[in-house]
Parts: structure tokens; C-alpha cells; sequence
């Protein structure tokens, strides 16, 4: 069930009238929300219900054997939990790609196939819940928090808002909401609605229309394009899976306001980073963050000299890389930022030159040309359509034919709005809230009407669906 369509929007009104009217009934609310989310999950594919039953079942009885553990039981109990949470993600995401890879290596020396081929169905969500739910039994082992009941943990783990792409909520996060009563909660309906209509502006518009008019030809026929219209191109995928992540992350949070639920924030323009460690400050911050404690840190940080931070950074960067997809591309991807990063902290160690608005300036330039490399690597089929697609950059010899100026235009606003301060936001949102019911209901009631006339006849799924 897309964002962007009229099943979503009837599903939600539903399920916004039922919740509201179960207020002073807690337990009611819970499982209507329990209820909802997994039919917004079965949507896509029912058999695959019970593989989030499954990840709820796991985790909920791992949290409950590691409170109930002393110390070496319950670090036992911890890993068995994550183990099997992998395991889960393993055979679901990566076996086919190990499988191949494998098989091909042993076909390399004579041997015969150690694993068969199996023809495995990538479930929708399966990172992001997977990693909800390691990031809560490690914070009940740590004692961050403490184990929820059964219920609550299943709606924290299903919730539909974020459960299909993000953000990625923590325990801490969601389940002292859960805990609160419904009549103590304010919903903040001018914040929810301008994220909303935002979002969908970003992915049915501006993301939908890149795709379409330039980035999808191009990466379709990398060594097909002139260099313009490669370059554009790149630029124009930046742009284009910025819109469509954040424009799903706005929505997500939108509608959790909607009833009463703040979830974190997840973008905070990514391409005015000054270096790759302010980019991962900005982008997807609830998986920088989750890298960070439950990966980075527990493989040592910043702690033992620059060597071992260097090696953390990698381990760190490639494996994000490789959660994003069992390819090679994803792990070149996240190489080049770990490279990236490693490089960018032996600079900084030996910098003498003093911060400006010209070296903000020019870390802002290289920062965002290291990142649209990157993202020649996620996005192309292989390592090979990648390397032939930057070969094309040098291509200026031949006429471009997609390089418009409504594309131009769309590709400078959005970069441009990225360094517009954070206050216009706030501000629009707060001249919003101002106006009565009968403004804000015109006013949403024409951006919608934008939104379906600049946009197209159907909306293609979220690229992080894939995720």
C-alpha cells in the first residue's frame, strides 16, 4: 500500500476515526493499531505477515530471557537474539547474492556448486523492522530501557507509519508514547499537513518527474548519453532520491501526528554538508545513528588511534552499504564514503587553514561530488554499467538531448533550497497554524490539486521500499 494513492488514504481515515474514538480505551487503541498495521503490511504480500510475526516473537521472548538472565545467560540470550534476527535478514536478503557469488568462485576452479540456487523474495521493510527490533533487545540488555508488554512491543515493531521504509524508531523512542494516555496528547495538525503535502509534492512531483524525464534514461543507457546529459543526470539522481526518501519520511511522520505520535526526524539537507561526516549527520539520521551505537562504537569508535578508527569507519560504512542491497555496487558505495571519511579525518588532523564561509564553501562542493559518486554506485545495475557511466562524463562531443530547462531548474531549486536557512520552514508551518480551519482546509485542498495535476497517472514505489 503506496502513500500516494486513494487505498492509503481510506485505510488511514479508518483507522484515524476507530483510534480516536478508542481514546480512553488503551488497550483497544493498541490493537487496532496492531490490527491496521499488519493489514497495511499484508497488502503487499499476506504470506509475508507472518515473517514480521515471526520478528516480533523472536525479539519480544529475547528481551524477556535477558532480564530474566544473570549476566553470562544474558549475554547469551542477546546473542542468540541478534543471530536469529540476522539469520532472518540473511536468508531473506542475501542469500541469493551469496549463493551466486559463491557458485561462481567454486565454477572458477572446477569445483562443483556448494549451494543450491533458491529463487528468495525480498519482503518489503525486512531492514527496517530487523533493525528496530536488534536495536531494542540491545538496548534492554544495556538497560536503556526496560522490556515493554506484549502488545505495545508489537505495535512499536509493526506501526505502519515507519514500518515499510523508516525512520527507524527506537524503544526509547515509541514505547513511552505508547504508554501515555491518548487525552494527554496535543496532534500537531498544522505540522502534520504541511509535512504531508510537502512529501508528497517531493515524490509524486519533483522525484517522479526526474526519474522520468532523465535520470531513468540515463542510467538505463549509461554509455548511450552525451557527457551533459550524463552529468545532469547524476545531479538529477541526487536530487531525485533525496525527494523520493525524504518526501516518504515526511509523510511517515506526518501521519504518525496525526495521531499523536512524533517519530524522529530523518533528513536535515544533506547536500549543504560541509564533509561526509556532516553528510551522514544530515542523511537518514536514524541509520547514521543506529551504525553509530550499535555498530561503530561497539567495534571500538574513535578510542584506539587512527589506525583502528580508520578500519571501524570502513567495517561501518561497508556494511550500511551492504544493508541497502546484496550487490557489489552497495558495497563499493558504502567503501567510498568509509574511504571518504578516513581521508577526510587525516585532513582535518593536519588542517591549518581556518574555518570560512570560502572553505565551508568549497567542503560543501567536494562533499556533494563525492556523494553523486556514490550514487552512480547505488544506483547501477552492476560495477560495470557504474565504471561506464562515468567513463560518459567525458563524452562532451555529443549533443545533449535531455538536458531541459524545466530540468535545470528543477535540479538548481532543489539544491538551492537545501542551503535556504531552517527557519523558512518553521516559519511557513507557524503563518499555517495561524489561519482558522476554513484556510487550511483551501490551502491543503489546492496544494492536493497541484499535487495530482503536475504529477503523474501512477506513482512508481518508493526506491527504499527495495531496502
Amino acid at each position: 500500500m503506496l502513500f500516494p494513492t486513494i487505498e492509503f488514504w481510506l485505510f488511514f481515515a479508518i483507522v484515524f476515526v476507530g483510534f480516536w474514538a478508542l481514546a480512553n480505551r488503551p488497550t483497544a487503541w493498541k490493537a487496532l493499531l496492531l490490527v491496521a498495521s499488519y493489514v497495511f503490511y499484508a497488502w503487499w504480500d499476506v504470506r509475508f505477515v507472518l515473517l514480521l510475526a515471526a520478528a516480533t516473537i523472536i525479539n519480544f521472548a529475547g528481551s524477556r530471557a535477558i532480564v530474566r538472565s544473570r549476566a553470562r545467560a544474558a549475554a547469551l540470550a542477546l546473542g542468540a537474539t541478534v543471530a536469529a534476527n540476522l539469520a532472518l535478514l540473511g536468508w531473506f536478503k542475501y542469500y541469493g547474492f551469496v549463493s551466486i557469488n559463491a557458485n561462481g568462485a567454486f565454477a572458477s576452479l572446477g569445483l562443483a556448486s556448494p549451494l543450491p540456487l533458491v529463487q528468495v523474495t525480498l519482503p518489503v521493510g525486512i531492514s527496517f523492522f530487523t533493525f528496530m527490533g536488534i536495536s531494542y533487545v540491545v538496548d534492554v540488555y544495556r538497560r536503556v530501557i526496560t522490556p515493554a508488554r506484549a502488545l505495545d512491543f508489537a505495535v512499536y515493531l509493526s506501526f505502519f507509519p515507519h514500518l515499510v521504509a523508516g525512520p527507524i524508531v527506537r524503544g526509547a523512542e515509541l514505547l513511552p508514547q505508547l504508554a501515555r494516555r491518548l487525552r494527554d496528547r496535543e496532534v500537531d495538525f498544522p505540522r502534520a499537513a504541511t509535512l504531508i503535502v510537502g512529501g508528497l509534492f517531493k515524490k509524486v512531483v519533483l522525484s517522479t518527474f526526474l526519474a522520468t524525464s532523465i535520470v531513468d534514461p540515463v542510467f538505463a543507457l549509461p554509455g548511450a548519453h552525451s557527457g551533459a546529459d550524463t552529468l545532469l543526470g547524476v545531479y538529477a539522481y541526487a536530487v531525485q532520491i533525496w525527494a523520493d526518501f525524504s518526501g516518504y519520511t515526511d509523510i511517515a511522520i506526518g501521519v504518525a501526528l496525526l495521531l499523536g505520535f512524533r517519530f524522529p526526524d530523518n533528513f536535515d539537507a544533506p547536500y549543504a554538508a560541509t564533509s561526509l561526516r556532516d553528510f551522514w549527520r544530515r542523511w537518514h539520521m536514524t541509520l547514521s545513528r543506529w551504525l553509530r551505537d550499535y555498530l561503530y562504537i561497539p567495534l571500538g569508535g574513535s578510542r584506539s588511534g587512527e589506525l583502528l578508527t580508520a578500519r571501524n569507519l570502513l567495517i561501518t560504512m561497508v556494511l550500511g552499504g551492504l544493508w541497502h542491497g546484496a550487490a557489489w555496487t552497495f558495497i563499493a558505495w558504502g567503501a567510498v564514503h568509509g574511504i571518504g571519511q578516513v581521508v577526510e579525518r587525516a585532513v582535518r588532523a593536519r588542517a591549518t587553514v581556518p574555518s570560512s564561509l570560502l572553505t565551508r564553501g568549497a567542503g560543501r562542493l567536494v562533499t556533494f561530488h563525492v556523494v553523486c559518486l556514490g550514487w552512480i554506485l547505488f544506483r547501477s545495475d552492476s560495477l560495470a554499467s557504474a565504471g561506464e557511466l562515468v567513463v560518459g562524463l567525458a563524452r562532451w562531443n555529443t549533443p545533449a538531448n535531455l538536458v531541459t530547462p524545466t530540468v535545470v531548474a528543477a535540479v538548481a531549486l532543489a539544491l538551492l533550497y537545501q542551503l535556504a536557512p531552517r527557519s523558512i520552514s518553521g516559519s511557513v508551518t507557524t503563518l499555517f497554524a495561524r489561519l482558522g480551519p476554513v484556510p487550511q482546509g483551501a490551502l491543503i485542498g489546492a496544494g492536493l490539486a497541484g499535487i495530482t495535476y503536475l504529477g503523474p497517472s501512477g506513482v512508481p514505489p518508493f526506491i527504499y521500499y527495495r531496502f
